[in-house]
């Protein structure tokens, strides 16, 4: 392999996408600490101030853009992941995603009643959504660490169970975090979502139309609708064309016959092409767009935006806490103990108890090459909320109080988290050379 590969594959590795993370969440804690004036300031200001048409005046900081636009890219990069996994991954057939499915549903169960019993009766059980969430991105970074001494079997589990697990969270999300619904808005995106699933019915394959109808109708109708806008981006993920509009046998025929038409067409001068070559190249673009797995190109595209700026964008506007008072005080109010408990105990416990149960009752296997200490690493693993945790602390709470103390919880319990389940996985794993 060479060594751009190499770089290439570095760059791509889960351990990097986590590092990028860790790193903006440190220099978030640390701006916010250092000068919390300039830290708040900086992302709450306004960035776009527009009068709208009902004389509403609309001013959108540069934390709104990332919350509700950038992470609907988030989302909609999600739910290409999501699709694939479905369609031709993990997720795909029942014997494949019964097991890791139903560990994902204890550890979304678990934390959110261990959460929703300790802050029962106050106005913060609302938050018990907050610990339900795993961080794909950091969990798997964690994973990758341990290198070739992880089962290939334990990497599919993780990664089909915080695939489940997302899914589940944006269910709470569009069900439990929407305060309010305005039906006609919510009318006019779903007729936009139909439109687009009518189109990929049809064979349209161009992406300015899915991203155009999909930003325009779907996505400014959901964020006026009261449903968390970021949901239009999973919805708009799914009417994507996932299959090819042409077999590939059929593709290397017509396509050899265009370039064979090309070579054997006379040339008068090398810089300038012909009419008919102009043409030719043509055709052989659209047959190249029909050839290909137009989701896949789509996910494939978006990922060095998602994983090195929308998600760090996040991660900076998001983790900055400003520790203000007793550090003792503030772990240890409800919200932050609910959130800790939740994550470092109800996700293992979860985890590991419903794949138990699953287990016994013949509902799923366990891979032959997995054993129940590395489903316990796991779990804890899945403890590590971050990201989705995060976005759900901004639905959950109003109160200032509120929210630093669970994002400042969020932090400690998905590090903790981390650790303890590299430990675990680590202990429990044969040594390779």
């Amino acid at each position: 392999m060479s060594q751009s590969s190499n770089h290439k594959s570095f760059i791509f590795s889960p351990i990097f996408g986590g590092i990028i993370l860790f790193l903006c969440a440190i220099s978030a804690l640390v701006w916010a600490n250092l000068g919390h004036e300039s830290y708040h300031e900086f992302w709450h200001r306004p960035v776009i101030e527009f009068h709208g048409i009902s004389g509403t005046d609309y001013k959108i900081s540069f934390h709104q853009v990332i919350n509700e636009f950038l992470m609907a890219i988030f989302f909609f990069f999600t739910g290409l992941e999501i699709k694939r996994e479905i369609l031709y991954g993990e997720l795909s057939s029942s014997d494949k995603a019964i097991l890791p499915m139903g560990a994902a549903l204890g550890g979304m169960i678990f934390p959110a009643l261990i959460y929703f019993v300790i802050n029962l009766g106050q106005e913060t059980a609302h938050g018990w959504g907050v610990p339900m969430a795993t961080d794909i991105a950091f969990s798997l970074a964690i994973l990758s660490l341990l290198g070739n001494r992880v089962p290939i079997a334990l990497k599919v589990f993780l990664t089909a169970l915080a695939i489940g697990d997302d899914l589940g969270a944006i269910i709470v999300i569009a069900a439990f975090y929407t305060p309010s619904i305005e039906f006609i808005d919510l009318l006019i995106a779903l007729i936009g979502l139909g439109i687009l699933f009518g189109m990929n019915r049809f064979g349209v394959r161009n992406k300015l139309w899915y991203y155009g109808i999909g930003i325009v109708i779907v996505w400014m109708a959901f964020l006026s609708s009261g449903v968390h806008s970021t949901i239009a981006g999973v919805l708009v993920a799914f009417t994507i064309p996932s299959r090819q509009g042409i077999k590939h046998d059929d593709y290397v025929d017509q396509a050899k016959g265009i370039l064979d038409d090309i070579k054997n067409h006379p040339k008068k001068d090398e810089d300038i092409m012909s009419e008919t070559i102009i043409f030719k190249l043509k055709n052989l673009s659209i047959l190249t767009k029909n050839a290909t797995n137009m989701s896949q190109i789509e996910e494939k595209t978006l990922h060095p935006l998602v994983g090195f700026m929308i998600l760090p964008l996040f991660a900076i506007a998001n983790a900055g806490v400003a520790i203000q008072g007793d550090i003792g005080t503030i772990m240890s109010s409800p919200v932050s103990i609910g959130i800790i408990c939740g994550l470092m105990l109800g996700k293992p416990l979860g985890i590991f108890l419903f794949t138990k149960l699953f287990t016994l009752l013949g509902i799923g296997k366990l891979p032959e090459d997995i054993n129940w200490r590395q489903i316990i690493g796991i779990g804890f693993l899945g403890g590590m909320g971050f990201t989705m945790s995060l976005f759900v602390t901004d639905l959950a709470f109003v109160r200032a109080e509120y929210i630093e103390n669970a994002k400042l919880a969020i932090i400690v319990a998905s590090f903790t988290s981390g650790i303890i389940g590299y430990l675990f996985l680590n202990s429990s794993l044969s040594k390779k050379s």
